[in-house]
């Protein structure tokens, strides 16, 4: 299932045949250098792949992965990952993963721009948020790229991967988006889970 379409790809469900590649990826030190994992086995990425057959986009509390396939050439270079906050179920965190090769083409900012488009749009979310490693430039610059503000600096605040680090928080609300220009959403609107209008009026 597709959920969106950007100018190159599509942004859809994972599926059994993305495992190799997405393991493959995943498992490379130098994408996983900020990640939260160490390894990434084909197991693992079986059972990541499997898990997000029984999720659906938007489910309050539960992390969602969807696959980013380049159209033309039919690769699959990288994945998004969003969660709706239980508590409050108009805001969103994001989060992103590109395979090295992939890198520095402009895949992750269209993939961005689409699932804010989306998020402020059909979704009718309030804000939308993202955590990095404040070593991560590369992922910093994204984020700017994409119109969302550093709200925090977070200064050792993590224990990761053997010592302490620090973190960047970014975010963004729906009164300071601008929508992208992309192609439109290659599946009907209509049939996605939310309201036609958002709950409890705009903030």
């Amino acid at each position: 299932m597709t959920y969106l379409a950007t100018t190159r790809l599509d942004v859809r469900r994972f599926a059994a045949d993305d495992v190799a590649a997405f393991t493959a990826y995943r498992a490379d030190p130098d994408v996983a250098r900020y990640q939260s994992w160490d390894t990434f086995t084909h197991a693992h990425g079986t059972a990541l792949v499997e898990a997000m057959q029984e999720r659906e986009l938007g489910a309050p509390g539960e992390w969602f992965q969807l696959a980013l396939e380049d159209r033309d050439r039919r690769v699959l270079v990288g994945d998004v990952a969003c969660k709706v906050n239980a508590d409050e179920t108009r805001e969103m965190e994001i989060g992103f993963t590109l395979a090295r090769a992939e890198q520095g083409r402009g895949y992750a900012t269209e993939a961005l721009n689409a699932l804010l488009d989306h998020g402020f749009g059909p979704m009718h979310l309030h804000r939308f948020t993202a955590i990095t490693d404040a070593r991560n430039t590369a992922a910093a610059a994204l984020l700017n790229r994409v119109g969302m503000r550093q709200e925090a600096h977070f200064v050792d605040n993590v224990f990761f991967k053997g010592e302490w680090g620090s973190e960047l928080l970014f975010a963004k609300l729906a009164r300071e988006h601008r929508p992208a220009p992309r192609l439109p959403t290659t599946t009907d609107p209509a049939s996605y889970p939310y309201p036609s209008h958002p709950p409890g009026g705009i903030r």
